[in-house]
């Protein structure tokens, strides 16, 4: 979750931030809502040191994520997601060409975005290489170059270690006022007050609010100066950053009353933006690009996913509906065909798709890649309505072109097949079998993906393998931060495993072995023997 640093600002499901401090690069965005009761942070060591190691900076950021993956603000849309990677990789790269980024931090650090279902316009950087986006910074955005320029401007709080760069100038003071504020946290979770939080974060930082200002300013200027040669190096258009500077100078100047915590976390002054009117002059003149196709449907899945409700939903298919439909773009129909899956109603659905099809089918632009992305809403209509048969059979007509790395095509397969397999459809033998080996090949490289490890436990189920389905569910839990329920669901494997023979043998020892690791991470993070069978709850 910037150019402007995001932060997010009520507690309770929202993100208590800080000011411009040293939480600016410590706790960049902290909700509230994931301060949970079993919180415990791993300790940073001697704080009054200027070296933060990398590898304390990234467990810590792993704990933050722990509980971002467990509250309901964190949101997995695969499609989102990959659209959003489509635009962190290249500036991955760029900034590596640049040299922003050297082999050590590379690999040690995540380097991961996730999506928050907040319709405020904010993004922010956790410790470790974490970006948090909001929905709602999507949602604003006009063109994949904007959303681009603050993803940039992120990447390049990550890659200059600003967080670790906040702690160390804090020195102990810094960590006393983040301890502090995250217990207010705590207690405004417990209590359900913002109020709460909101004190607890003006008193921890009171102290040192001065004393980081000045920092904190230095931060935002090489954010945005590395971070617009990121964003050139990755070949996004110099106007994308222009439009967004130009959004946000008029959001502060308009007083912003909330919609914008950006602006809160990475105040726009008058330096920052002189400075980047300076660097933008010299292609001021050149005409900025119209927004891409995927963008636009991309957009307008952000907005749809905003609101779940009965009445969010219909505004989609009301803004279609008669004569306004005859004029509306692409991305109105998307969205209305997206807006009536989700409120279960596959007649509109399959109108709304229809239209849209209709509106792309003499599209020039309309690249295979794009195909793909409308193809995949089709996929995702068949698959809520429960015809697997008819999902399969759309996922096999789809464009091959970035099929392999799709994260979105790969969970919706394994969704029809096993909706078949649990209908009592018959399903191929080779295809279970082939199904198996892509969850694996995925998971060798995405171990923390909780959702394709679920589906690899179901698969698992399917095929009759009790041994390999306990330890798929126990890496899902693992994945989502719950250790004490992966460790249980491990030393069940355990038990089965007494009576394990030939292949199941090599399951069997995988286990133990991922046992003893998960029981080493819990002493580590809490400094206790793991939680027996009995003191897990539920």
């Amino acid at each position: 979750m910037p150019q402007p640093k995001p932060r997010i600002v009520r507690p309770p499901r929202r993100w208590a931030r800080t000011g411009v401090s040293l939480l600016c690069a410590m706790a960049m965005a902290w909700p509230a809502g994931w301060a949970g009761a079993q919180v415990r942070l791993p300790a940073m060591g001697d704080t009054a040191s200027d070296d933060i190691p990398l590898g304390v900076e990234r467990r810590y950021g792993d704990q933050v994520m722990r509980e971002v993956w467990r509250d309901p603000v964190y949101l997995d849309d695969p499609v989102l997601q990959e659209y959003l990677q489509s635009l962190w990789t290249p500036l991955l790269q760029a900034a590596r060409a640049r040299g922003d980024i050297d082999d050590d931090v590379w690999a040690q650090f995540a380097w991961r975005t996730f999506l928050v279902r907040d319709r405020s316009v904010n993004a922010f950087a956790l410790p470790g290489g974490w970006v948090g986006v909001h929905l709602g910074l999507i949602a604003m955005t006009a063109t994949e170059h904007e959303l681009a320029a603050v993803l940039a401007h992120e990447l390049s709080h990550v890659s200059q270690r600003h967080i670790a760069r906040g702690i160390a100038s804090a020195g102990r003071q810094g960590t006393v006022a983040m301890v502090a504020m995250l217990l207010g946290m705590l207690a405004a979770s417990r209590s359900g007050s913002s109020d709460v939080a909101q004190a607890a974060v003006v008193g921890s930082q009171a102290a040192m609010m001065q004393g980081q200002l000045n920092f904190s300013r230095d931060m935002e200027r090489e954010a945005d100066r590395i971070g617009y040669g990121v964003f050139r190096g990755a070949g996004f258009d110099s106007a994308g950053m222009a439009g967004m500077f130009d959004k946000l100078d008029q959001a502060s100047r308009l007083n912003d009353s909330g919609a914008f915590p950006y602006l809160r976390s990475h105040p726009l002054t008058v330096e920052r933006l002189a400075e980047a009117q300076s660097r933008l002059a010299p292609e001021a003149g050149a005409a900025a690009r119209a927004p891409g196709l995927a963008h636009t449907l991309m957009q307008a899945r952000a907005r749809v996913l905003l609101d779940g409700s009965d009445r969010g939903l219909r505004h989609h298919l009301d803004a279609v509906a008669g004569a306004a439909g005859r004029d509306a773009p692409p991305a109105a129909w998307y969205a209305a065909a997206l807006a009536a899956t989700l409120a279960k109603d596959p007649a509109a659905a399959d109108r709304a798709y229809a239209q849209l099809q209709a509106r792309l089918a003499d599209r020039a632009d309309l690249t295979p890649a794009l195909r793909r992305l409308v193809g995949l809403l089709q996929v995702e209509m068949l698959v809520a309505r429960a015809q697997p048969q008819a999902a399969l059979s759309a996922l096999a007509a789809l464009p091959a072109e970035g099929a392999a790395a799709s994260r979105a095509q790969l969970r919706w397969r394994a969704g029809a097949t096993l909706a078949a397999v649990e209908a009592g459809t018959p399903v191929a033998g080779t295809a279970l079998q082939e199904l198996d080996q892509a969850l694996r090949t995925w998971l060798a490289t995405e171990r923390d993906d909780a959702a394709v490890w679920s589906l690899l436990a179901r698969l698992a189920e399917a095929r009759g393998n009790r041994l390999q389905a306990l330890r798929a569910h126990a890496e899902a839990r693992a994945a989502q931060g719950d250790l004490a329920a992966a460790i249980d669901r491990l030393r069940a494997a355990q038990r089965v495993s007494r009576v394990a023979a030939g292949a199941e043998l090599v399951e069997a020892s995988v286990i133990d072995a991922r046992l003893r690791e998960l029981q080493r991470r819990w002493r580590e993070l809490y400094g206790d023997r793991p939680p027996r069978d009995a003191d897990i709850p539920g």
